[in-house]
């Protein structure tokens, strides 16, 4: 098995590690009620997906 025979500056790890940020959840807003939901996600406001009633929203 193989063993490093140095320890990695902090430099290398951090330049290693620049691109395992989070990202922001893409969001779009409802077409029926304007909510900014995420994508490919039934509307928790009225119920819709794709522009047809999926869901009956509880009131």
């Amino acid at each position: 098995m193989a063993v490093p025979k140095r320890k990695h500056s902090n430099a290398r790890s951090g330049s290693r590690r620049a691109h395992d940020h989070k990202t922001l959840i893409q969001r779009t807003n409802c077409p029926d009620c304007s909510t900014a939901i995420p994508t490919h996600v039934v509307c928790p406001k009225c119920g819709h997906y794709m522009k047809r009633q999926v869901v009956i929203p509880k009131e």
